[in-house]
């Protein structure tokens, strides 16, 4: 099996021979295709000619698959294709042709339904020594064996530089260079596929990164003069000329998930997205993805600070999305280990009426706690109020991403902020929920290597970032063995390759009880939880304190079976009395540091068990 993705934009080989050349560009007063016969060599140019809605064209019959081009605004500026499928020399570099129907996919794969996603989000470039494509496809097997069913990449789009955490591309349909090629990508889908295991890509549509965007000379458009995005300018998607703006974005999704089949998108953060036309062009993105991959399972998934839920639908219904990531989970979570109630945890700690552990517990029957209400400058909500019980099987859930442990100064894991007691529990309450599960890099071994904010930035910009950091974090100190520690340098390959959790850790005896361990529960989440997701109530569920540090948790089904959790979050075991709530002849399903020996009415410190059956009728 073989596919393209067509596109307005861009280059098209021509059925007969010869290449197509377009370029939206409504400020450009001359557009010309540069044509390079090898990288550094003197450009033969072709005049392009525009039509009344600033496309600008070009068809060469001598080009072909491989040929390198630029784009030479007004005779003056080279810039590559912003539609480039394929930049292998950097961001500013020329772009190449490519054949994207050269690429023989084989047999076909219609992925797997959104029930049985366990995610693992990964950073291409810190997955492996080699940071590669071709490395990284070498260690699904691992994932596939250890329960994982879909690997999350971390956003692909072109950047500048040789390492970053990727939400700053300008190349939107070029996967970044230093990880490999087009086709390098495509084989490590097909090779994901043929493990059964679903590929999604984190993507961004809300901004595009400040170094090597040249859009703003020859097509403004794409930014909307009246609004800003928390990373600069804000993409247009209703203002003048926003219809092409809003193709280009939409293809992109199109592009992703047919030309490279990949099985889901998580949009990143949508709160930033302005669209006050109609249909919103979330709804518009979904609806033509849907009817593009008909017949296979694509989900969608976002990103939303506010927590706005409309959008979400099961039954992957046009127009909607499976799933949303739940950081109101992961705050909860966090404040009750580590107590930390600064920044964007500040609701977690500080909510008048609940404790942490009130707040952990709502999360886990409820699903998301706080909706639409801003953040001010030091983090803390505005006017924080209640969201509606959402159905829990549309929530991701997890107790690590990259956005939660690199936003720190020293990129600190639960392992080392919490301590070895915790961090388990933290990652198995991720895991045997209803919501769909989330493993970041490395926590499957319980990785201590710290999760950096790193870019390679150049220049002035360069300067502002590590200029920015010191102000943000200056004032946080951390030391080691009596030794002061300096902030790590957002610009330095060494910060980078600190990031890469060491896979050492994973062989040592800790490592292995924890693969252990985490590959026990996803292997009862599949035989206990999975089954039962389609009977699966919402707003019925419900939850008790025990004591200071323990929770009980009831999870309801249509059949009256009841999941339930007892959790001590605690250094002391609790004595409990006996509760006449709860499931009858329950059959345990998954325990942690709870041996069947344990006597009744004693919860173990630092302890957890998962039990099924029916519920009593009062």
């Amino acid at each position: 099996m073989r596919c393209a993705h067509g596109m307005p934009f861009g280059a098209t080989l021509q059925p007969g021979g010869g290449v197509q050349f377009r370029l939206w560009g409504p400020a450009a007063r001359q557009a010309q295709v540069a044509l390079y016969g090898h990288q550094g060599s003197t450009p033969k140019l072709v005049d392009a000619v525009v039509d009344a809605q600033g496309w600008w064209e070009a068809r060469v019959p001598q080009a072909g698959a491989g040929q390198l081009y630029h784009w030479r605004i007004d005779g003056e500026l080279m810039v590559p294709d912003p539609a480039s499928r394929h930049n292998p020399h950097g961001v500013d570099g020329p772009s190449v042709v490519t054949d994207p129907e050269a690429f023989d996919w084989g047999a076909d794969w219609t992925g797997r339904p959104w029930h049985e996603v366990v995610l693992y989000e990964l950073h291409v470039g810190a997955f492996t020594p080699e940071g590669t494509f071709a490395a990284a496809a070498g260690r699904l097997q691992e994932l596939r064996e250890l329960g994982i069913t879909a690997v999350e990449l971390m956003p692909l789009a072109g950047f500048p530089g040789g390492f970053g955490w990727g939400y700053d591309g300008v190349l939107a349909f070029a996967p970044h260079a230093a990880y490999g090629s087009p086709d390098d990508l495509k084989r490590f889908v097909q090779a994901a596929h043929g493990l059964g295991l679903m590929v999604f890509l984190d993507v961004v549509y809300n901004h595009f990164g400040p170094q090597g965007n040249y859009l703003h000379r020859y097509a403004p458009q794409f930014f909307h003069p009246e609004r800003s995005s928390p990373w600069g300018a804000a993409i247009n998607f209703d203002g003048e000329g926003s219809r092409w703006v809003r193709e280009f974005f939409i293809h992109n999704a199109l592009y992703w998930t047919t030309e490279f089949r990949v099985d889901g998108l998580r949009l990143d953060a949508v709160h930033a997205i302005a669209d006050e036309s109609r249909p919103h062009v979330l709804e518009e993105l979904s609806r033509r993805v849907r009817q593009a991959t008909a017949g296979r399972h694509v989900h969608l998934v976002l990103e939303n600070e506010n927590n706005n839920y409309q959008r979400l639908a099961t039954g992957a219904q046009p127009g909607s999305y499976d799933g949303q990531w739940n950081d109101d989970f992961h705050h909860a979570l966090h404040v009750a280990l580590t107590g930390e109630t600064q920044g964007y945890y500040h609701d977690y700690g500080h909510t008048p009426g609940e404790e942490p552990l009130d707040l952990l517990g709502r999360s886990l029957t409820h699903g998301m706690l706080f909706e639409d209400s801003r953040r001010k400058p030091g983090g803390a909500r505005e006017e924080p109020r209640p969201t509606p019980a959402v159905p829990l099987s549309s929530l991701v859930n997890f107790a690590h991403n990259h956005d939660q442990v690199g936003n720190r100064a020293f990129g600190e894991r639960l392992a080392v902020l919490a301590g070895p007691d915790a961090a388990p529990l933290a990652t198995l309450l991720a895991l045997l929920t209803p919501a769909v599960p989330m493993l970041f890099l490395g926590e499957e071994w319980g990785s201590t290597t710290p999760w950096l904010y790193f870019a390679d930035w150049d220049g002035d910009l360069k300067a502002a970032v590590q200029e920015g950091r010191q102000r943000e974090f200056g004032h946080a100190s951390k030391s080691v063995d009596g030794r002061a520690l300096e902030l790590p340098d957002p610009c330095s390959r060494a910060t980078f390759d600190a990031s890469r959790p060491d896979a050492r850790e994973r062989e040592s005896g800790t490592g292995r009880a924890w693969l252990a361990m985490v590959g026990s529960a996803l292997q009862a989440r599949r035989r206990w939880i999975v089954p039962r997701q389609a009977q699966l109530l919402t707003g019925r569920h419900t939850f008790q304190r025990v004591g200071q540090r323990g929770l009980a948790v009831q999870w309801r089904y249509q059949d009256a079976q009841v999941l339930a959790l007892e959790i001590n979050l605690g250094a002391e075991p609790l004595q409990v009395d006996p509760q006449r709530a709860g499931p009858v002849e329950p059959q345990e399903v998954f325990g942690h540091r709870w041996p069947q020996s344990t006597a009744a009415g004693t919860w173990p410190a630092w302890a957890a068990r998962w039990r099924i059956g029916a519920e009593i009728t009062l």
